[in-house]
């Protein structure tokens, strides 16, 4: 752990590596693959990278840390620590890499900041890594305990039985054990990581949430057709055919006790809803629900009857649907024209809150919740996309 030295070096030096962080980053990367090109086509997402969503997240998620030593918040750290663990064991990250990551995130910090890195100030931040990552380790290795595999040892050969197609743009995949055997039991709301072989030769990894029952003989993941990986699915993956894919992984999952319960959506982002839903309807789950989803249309919206039978199917649930574009005679009190808003709906401020989609979703709506007196310990998200960790505020 820093030393009260460390940590007085770590305060002064903070808002100089901060400022530095995108461009150190964005060097982080570039020296990565050069020396390792087998982690951009195998491991890493290359379309965030080409974005520059991978460098904002890794940049994000050091400086909440780097800022969590200085006014710990132990919650606040293990949200995001856990996090990111999920995402890494779902990747089958193991100890060694973490050196592989530190010489090039060390050598990037040096570049950029030159002669201001002194002996105290690289013994502070180097000590800072470490913390991080023997955390990040404990928690993946724990994971991987609780999943019944060795330390990266994620990987499995399913094959494809059935394939649906959810919307213009969605496609569902019903998968079962390569060898017939009873895929792992999972957690609702949890998702596996999905690899294929690419036409130039990558191996490129995604995640998809998992939309079925726990206790259903196989697999359900649904796929929009968005990115490398996506598109390969789409065009290449049909019944009968293999994947390889992950143990199942995830913190976005239902809370234990009987409070109000607030799943919020967007997008592709119904897909952990379902999952959750599907295990409430199961289980003729009491609890008052309230169920809330955003989309450009309802013709292309995916598991849009799914989604109203299961809310149909719970004793005490309620959905409100916002459309970009809807026509006027279907407009009501449940289904809506525009962006979601929370001006005129009730909530009860002890509700759990999942918010699942992508980032400007999730940061908007969280705010709204938030302004509506909800507490933020409450509030819970998936994020479809590189997390750009951001502060309480």
């Amino acid at each position: 752990m820093l030393s009260d030295t460390q940590r007085r070096t770590l305060a002064a030096s903070l808002p100089s590596v901060q400022s530095a962080l995108g461009e150190i980053t964005t060097r982080f990367y570039q020296g990565l693959f050069t020396a390792h090109p087998e982690l951009r086509d195998n491991l890493f997402n290359r379309t965030h990278q080409q974005t520059g969503e991978q460098s904002q997240a890794l940049a994000g998620a050091v400086a909440a840390f780097a800022g969590l030593q200085l006014e710990p918040d132990i919650r606040r750290q293990r949200l995001i620590l856990d996090r990111i663990a999920h995402k890494h064991a779902s990747l089958g990250v193991t100890r060694d890499q973490y050196a592989v990551v530190h010489e090039h995130l060390f050598a990037a910090i040096v570049a950029v900041l030159g002669d201001s890195v002194t002996a105290e100030v690289a013994d502070a931040w180097d000590q800072l890594y470490w913390d991080m990552a023997d955390l990040l380790i404990a928690t993946e290795n724990d994971l991987y305990d609780h999943a019944g595999v060795a330390p990266g040892q994620v990987w499995r050969e399913v094959r494809v039985v059935e394939r649906t197609q959810e919307s213009p743009d969605t496609i569902a995949l019903k998968l079962i054990g390569a060898d017939d055997r009873p895929l792992p039991g999972f957690t609702p709301g949890q998702y596996i990581s999905v690899q294929v072989r690419l036409p130039d030769g990558a191996q490129q990894i995604r995640q998809y949430s998992l939309t079925g029952a726990p206790t259903a003989p196989g697999w359900r993941i649904s796929v929009k057709l968005a990115g490398e990986v996506s598109e390969y699915l789409h065009t290449e993956v049909f019944e009968g055919d293999s994947l390889r894919v992950s143990a199942p992984f995830g913190d976005l999952v239902l809370p234990d006790d009987d409070a109000p319960m607030v799943l919020a959506s967007a997008g592709i982002g119904c897909t952990p809803v379902i999952g959750l839903l599907e295990a409430m309807a199961n289980a003729r789950d009491p609890r008052s629900v309230t169920v809330l989803h955003a989309d450009r249309s309802r013709d292309r919206q995916p598991h849009r009857g799914r989604l109203a039978a299961l809310v149909d199917a719970l004793p005490d649930a309620r959905l409100v649907q916002w459309y970009e574009n809807a026509s006027p005679h279907v407009i009501s009190a449940s289904v809506r024209r525009g962006q979601m808003s929370l001006h005129d709906l009730q909530l009860d401020r002890s509700a759990h809150v999942m918010l699942c989609g992508p980032g400007g979703f999730l940061s908007t709506m969280r705010a709204e919740f938030l302004s509506r007196g909800i507490d933020e310990d409450r509030v819970h998200y998936e994020a479809f996309g590189p997390e750009l960790l951001r502060s309480k505020s």
